[in-house]
């Protein structure tokens, strides 16, 4: 897998072009989304998730200091945000498949995290049931950003990443991880198929992008979740030949104001 290199004009959907992420001090918190989504209504703004933290204490955490840095936290790697596509299509799809929501939630933070879009490759490089280590990606991450980050800071990105990816399903076990595949659903292909469209792809091309990548999935496995996807109404599939058509009228859709 080539590294991502995103376009900056991809920052008004809510992409995160440049930067370290949340990794140093955070996973992708797949558990307190699952939380804060739940108790939230379908159309709610930064400012009444940030209540909801604050104030309303929904992912139950003991301190304000704990309530605070989880609001920033999960904001930096989800935006939280309707009026930014890439969440607003998350809000789109997050209640359709609840086996689908890891898949979801990562791929998003990938939008918005450029260390963990960065450790894809060390993830996708390895085989299934081989083993994948904190200190490996560590590594992998020192290397990337050239000195930036002590040895400290690096060591944590190890653990939180590998973390996130067993979040997702592509690791498994507790202790000693190894590489795992994950199952994918019409959403998340629906939503990997999206962020390629986002991202300046079309056509066939959407089917072979670093999002689809993510899904662990053959190509042809791809297309009939696709068609799945299309008979749900969360986009437009036609395949004829060797052309393919794919269009977002919901996703990409203009919300009344």
């Amino acid at each position: 897998m080539q590294e991502m290199k995103l376009d900056p004009h991809t920052e008004k959907f809510g992409f995160v072009v440049d930067g370290l992420g949340s990794h140093t001090s955070r996973t992708i918190m797949l558990s307190e989304l699952k939380l804060l989504l739940a108790s939230s209504a379908r159309k709610t703004n930064a400012n009444e998730f940030k209540e909801a933290i604050l104030n309303s204490n929904v992912l139950h955490k003991n301190t304000d200091a704990t309530r605070k840095e989880s609001f920033r936290r999960l904001r930096e790697l989800y935006g939280l945000d309707e009026k930014l596509v890439n969440f607003r299509a998350v809000r789109d799809l997050w209640t359709q498949e609840v086996d689908a929501q890891p898949l979801i939630a990562v791929l998003c933070a990938c939008t918005r995290d450029p260390i963990l879009r960065v450790t894809a490759n060390i993830i996708f490089k390895v085989q299934i049931g081989d083993t994948v280590d904190a200190p490996m990606i560590s590594k992998f991450v020192g290397e990337h950003v050239h000195g930036r980050l002590n040895e400290m800071s690096l060591g944590n990105i190890g653990r939180h990443v590998a973390s996130s990816w067993a979040q997702s399903g592509h690791l498994s076990g507790r202790v000693n991880k190894v590489r795992a595949k994950v199952k994918v659903h019409p959403t998340s292909v629906a939503y990997a198929l999206f962020l390629g469209y986002l991202t300046g792809e079309r056509g066939e091309g959407l089917f072979n992008t670093f999002w689809t990548k993510l899904l662990d999935a053959p190509v042809y496995a791809l297309h009939e979740q696709a068609v799945r996807a299309s008979q749900q109404g969360w986009l437009e599939y036609r395949h004829s030949g060797n052309v393919t058509d794919v269009g977002f009228r919901y996703l990409t859709r203009e919300e009344k104001t």
